[in-house]
C-alpha cells in the first residue's frame, strides 16, 4: 500500500512498512524489506508506532474538523486537534506501545495493546526516549484528572470518560 499526498505540486509517497496483527495480543508485523531496520532496537522498552487510519480514510471522515462533546467533562465542542480521534484531515495516528518481545528473523514486534485494528498499515516506528516526556505538561481542566503515565492509563476507567 502506497499513500500519495499532493501539496503545491510536490508529491509525497508514504509506504506501508507492515501491518498491525492480533492473536492473543498484538503484533507489529514488518514486511521483509524492513526487517533490517530493527537492528539494535533491543533495549527500548517502548516504541512509538505511527499508523494510517485506513478505516477512516474517506472524504467524510477527513472533513471532520470539530466534534460534539466526545468526553463527559469536555466543553460542548472540541476542535479535532484537541482530540485523539481517528477522524482527521490526514488520518496519521500514533500510539506509544510497550515492547514484550521481538522476533528479529520474522520482523515481529509483540506488544500488549494498540488502538488500531488488525490489518492497519504501519507507517513508521520510532524508539520512545525519556527526553520526550514533558515533566511540567499542562492540560485543560476537563482532562486534568486523566492518568499521568502509560502505566497508570492501563488501570484507568476510560469508559467513564467517553460519550460514545
Amino acid at each position: 500500500m502506497n499513500i500519495k499526498f499532493e501539496k503545491m505540486k510536490n508529491e509525497f509517497v508514504v509506504k506501508s512498512l507492515g501491518t498491525i496483527e492480533s492473536n492473543d495480543g498484538f503484533v507489529v508485523k514488518l514486511k521483509s524489506d524492513f526487517i533490517p531496520a530493527l537492528r539494535n532496537i533491543t533495549g527500548f522498552s517502548h516504541l512509538q508506532v505511527i499508523w494510517w487510519g485506513n478505516k477512516t480514510d474517506d472524504e467524510k471522515s477527513r472533513s471532520v474538523l470539530s466534534t460534539k462533546k466526545p468526553y463527559k467533562k469536555s466543553p460542548e465542542e472540541l476542535g479535532i486537534f484537541a482530540t485523539r480521534s481517528q477522524f482527521r484531515p490526514n488520518p496519521v495516528l500514533i500510539t506509544t506501545v510497550a515492547v514484550l518481545d521481538i522476533d528479529f528473523d520474522k520482523g515481529l514486534i509483540y506488544i500488549p495493546y494498540i488502538d488500531a485494528d488488525p490489518g492497519t498499515p504501519v507507517l513508521d516506528i520510532k524508539p520512545y526516549h525519556k527526553l520526550e516526556r514533558v515533566a511540567d505538561c499542562c492540560v485543560p481542566d476537563w482532562c486534568s484528572h486523566w492518568p499521568e503515565s502509560y502505566e497508570q492509563a492501563a488501570s484507568f476507567n476510560w469508559e467513564d470518560e467517553f460519550n460514545f
